[in-house]
């Protein structure tokens, strides 16, 4: 009898610890989905994150961040303005003895770090299921996986965005000065990461004011705290706007009509989505149907942040040195999946099947226009890129002096730095006459002059591997190098002054021209443009360049 009760007890032990072992995955089911896909990304990102090759925007960060920390605030504050958090991160990079790596490894984490985020906010407007189904449609983004690699602030943006939001609601639905106190943080820390955090700020007062006037008193502090704390970055973004020539009063060479916006809404969609348009349409279409099946204070939360954003485009007046991209409404991004995912969910209770089958196909899909819109992150630059790149960068390296001039923020200055710390801080903007003349007025003696023509660039009339070598004239002033598509040109001598290393820029740039080098065009008007400044003949138009300003 004994022996058979000891039999009982034995078997009932693996059926306990069967049961404990279910209920501990059935209570924690939904991390653990997210955690999976959160590992899903991050395989990605770390085997891909030196996949795409160096671009001058991140370069240009780096070169910033390499200078002493009160170098970067002035340099962000009185030249550049916009953001500084970025160029902070970049700070530490740099100071810190790392690279290009380096910064995308922190653009990655930032962009993980995203995911358990975007769960939380699908959870409380939607509940679990939505959450998980948001979380694996939002990772699978062009939108999320590109910017998750790309050594910029978008995925910082991100994560300081979907923080900021869910600060709110927790403080929305308990109170308390430490919740308020959060918001703040977050919402400084979004405003100091992108301008467009204004636009995310913006939507949540409406919300406010819509759904939670209960809690106007406090939000009004909390909110006027923000206006005060955040007046640097205020005084940063009216830098920005100025060399951007943005205003309000709609109109403008871009986002200048309802068709406009609604071109660059439809794009945003299909790069939080898949770009090709039956897909953005479904995706587009199954969002709004979402937005319905919302309960009413998330549906509230949604279209607040959607129609003030929306707002701010008819209103904001942009010139066409103003480059609005996709990228910029990342913020949006999460709520555009967790509207999607809830509309795949209210079809699931019906046919549970068809729903995973719409989730992965559109998972599918979603990686596939990754794919087709920026191949090198899948398949890597190509082999003999890569070889011309290092050899150039080398010899830059090697026989770069301090006081060289490099006319533009151009990715092979990057691995020369990589390779010798004490190459050339004079980097001239290549798409601000102004600031590029006040580079050059402020560095004083000038050395030699340094330009890179790179065939390969996407936007060329006809990329290739291989470049011609041609000598600018005079052919005396100048000696000439190429590597694979690069073509570094370089003066013999010191320009010394900016009115000679103007005047030697644009020989340079004519040879980008004759190559059929697509930026080569918009380089050459900012020299023309700048000299035009400094002969005293007023403020130049702007530049119609889209990249490292």
């Amino acid at each position: 009898m004994t022996q058979g009760i000891e039999a009982r007890v034995e078997a009932a032990q693996p059926a306990a610890a069967r049961s404990s072992a279910g209920a501990w995955i059935v209570e924690r089911w939904l991390w653990l989905g997210v955690g999976g896909v959160t590992a899903a990304a991050a395989a990605f990102l770390f085997h891909q994150l030196m996949a795409w090759p160096p671009h001058e925007d991140e370069t240009l960060a780096l070169f910033v961040g390499r200078d002493s920390l009160p170098g970067v605030v002035e340099h962000v504050t009185r030249d550049r303005g916009g953001a500084p958090l970025h160029f902070l991160v970049a700070w530490a990079v740099a100071h810190l003895g790392f690279g290009l790596g380096g910064l995308r490894l922190a653009s990655a984490a930032f962009a993980l770090g995203s995911l358990p985020l975007v769960a939380l906010l699908g959870r409380r407007l939607a509940g679990p299921i939505v959450a998980l189904v948001a979380t694996a449609l939002f990772a699978s983004s062009w939108l999320f996986l590109f910017h998750g690699v790309y050594g910029r602030m978008y995925s910082l943006f991100l994560f300081c965005s979907l923080a900021c939001t869910l600060a709110l609601l927790k403080a929305l639905e308990r109170g308390g000065r430490g919740r308020w106190a959060l918001w703040v943080l977050a919402a400084l820390l979004t405003v100091a990461t992108h301008p467009y955090g204004i636009l995310l700020l913006g939507g949540q007062a409406a919300f406010v004011l819509l759904a939670h006037r209960e809690r106007l008193r406090d939000a009004t502090l909390a909110g006027s705290a923000v206006v005060v704390l955040g007046i640097p970055f205020w005084l940063t973004d009216l830098v920005l706007a100025d060399r951007f020539d943005v205003g309000v009063g709609g109109g403008g060479k871009k986002l200048g009509g309802p068709e406009a916006i609604a071109r660059y809404l439809w794009r945003s969609a299909g790069d939080a989505s898949a770009g090709w348009w039956p897909v953005t349409l479904a995706a587009v279409l199954g969002a709004a149907a979402g937005v319905v099946f919302l309960r009413r204070e998330a549906r509230a939360f949604v279209l607040c942040l959607f129609g003030v954003t929306v707002a701010a485009f008819v209103l904001a007046r942009m010139g066409g040195s103003a480059s609005p991209e996709s990228r910029h409404l990342i913020f949006l991004a999460p709520l555009f999946a967790i509207a999607l995912a809830t509309a795949i969910v209210r079809v699931g209770r019906r046919a549970p099947l068809l729903a995973m089958v719409v989730v992965t196909a559109l998972v599918v899909v979603d990686v596939a226009w990754a794919w087709h819109r920026t191949a090198p992150l899948f398949e890597w630059e190509p082999d003999a890129r890569q070889a011309a790149r290092a050899e150039a960068e080398t010899w830059l390296a090697a026989t770069s002096r301090p006081d060289d001039v490099l006319f533009g923020y151009e990715p092979l200055y990057l691995g020369a730095w990589e390779r010798n710390r004490s190459f050339p801080t004079t980097v001239v903007p290549r798409a601000d006459p102004q600031l590029a003349l006040r580079t050059i007025e402020r560095a004083g003696r000038l050395g030699r002059g340094v330009w890179v023509l790179d065939a390969s660039e996407r936007n060329n009339i006809r990329p290739r591997l291989e470049i011609d070598y041609r000598l600018p004239t005079p052919e005396a002033t100048f000696e000439v190098r190429v590597f694979g598509p690069f073509l570094v040109i370089r003066t013999r001598q010191p320009v010394l002054t900016p009115k000679t290393f103007l005047y030697d820029a644009a020989r340079a740039l004519l040879v980008g021209q004759q190559l059929g080098i697509g930026d080569a065009d918009i380089n050459l008007q900012t020299v023309v443009r700048a000299e035009r400044v400094r002969r005293g003949y007023g403020p130049s138009l702007r530049s119609d360049s889209s990249n490292s300003r």
